[in-house]
């Protein structure tokens, strides 16, 4: 038996998986957005858990995936840093896949894979006293038989060695595939973001990608540029984060409230 986690399924499927960037340790906000959007034919089915940048710390792991997880969704963690011990507690805390920045070779995403695997495959500490409750009804050991092939590893591209190495790092084996940030891509490159540069980088890392059979995901700010990814074929879409949708849509209200914009949506209730 299998784990049966939103993830594995959604990356089973020719379509565009859906998901969005969680920065507030908040398990109420994550289930509002995605009670929200449980009726919608693309309901969401991963949350980015962001350890790197958002104000969420290895503290907030248990709470936040089990939340994502109780709602239908899978729990990604991305974690500060691709070291063992960050990538262990948040495995053990029950998350359904793992996340790290700034892959530059193969010989990095080999090590991300290792740290995330149980022996003889990788160099995992056992204890995942807690993990298994992010696995509605998944008893231990089924935990144990199938962690390995059903938690998802994920190294983020994001520079100019990870773009001129990403045939080599998606060649990995165990590595389920690879997460484009666009905007450190730009830096670390001194590119225009959106440019043609920067544009043909993340061309080539999303055709190397497919090329070795793995997945292709994405950071997109707003639904037009996450429909334009989705239609390019990448396979995990990432349409906003937590604080963008809050920010903008309480400055629509207030527009519309003081008579400087339009197309205010009366809604009920809280």
């Amino acid at each position: 038996m299998s784990l049966n986690s939103a993830i594995k399924t959604a990356l089973k499927k020719p379509d565009t998986a859906y998901g969005f960037w969680l920065t507030l340790p908040g398990a109420g906000v994550a289930k509002t957005v995605l009670r929200s959007a449980a009726q919608h034919s693309n309901r969401f089915s991963w949350v980015l858990i962001d350890g790197e940048h958002g104000l969420i710390s290895d503290k907030d792991y248990y709470e936040l995936n089990n939340a994502v997880a109780s709602e239908g969704a899978s729990p990604l963690i991305r974690v500060p840093w691709g070291e063992e011990w960050l990538i262990k507690r948040a495995l053990d805390a029950g998350a359904h896949g793992i996340v790290t920045p700034m892959c530059h070779s193969a010989e990095d995403a080999a090590k991300i894979v290792s740290y995330c695997k149980y022996p003889p495959t990788g160099t995992r500490g056992y204890g995942p006293m807690f993990a298994l409750h992010s696995f509605p009804e998944v008893p231990g050991p089924q935990y144990d038989a199938n962690a390995d092939k059903e938690t998802v590893v994920f190294v983020q591209i994001e520079s100019r060695p990870g773009v001129e190495n990403v045939e080599k790092i998606v060649a990995v084996e165990g590595l389920d595939g690879v997460l484009i940030g666009p905007f450190d891509l730009s830096k670390q490159m001194g590119v225009e973001r959106g440019g043609e540069e920067h544009e043909a980088a993340i061309q080539r890392v999303l055709k190397a990608t497919h090329d070795a059979g793995k997945k292709a995901a994405i950071f997109c700010s707003n639904g037009v540029d996450a429909q334009r990814r989705a239609q390019q074929g990448f396979d995990l879409v990432s349409i906003n984060t937590d604080v963008g949708v809050l920010g903008a849509g309480m400055l629509q209200e207030l527009g519309v409230a003081s008579g400087q914009a339009a197309d205010g949506k009366p809604r009920e209730g809280y």
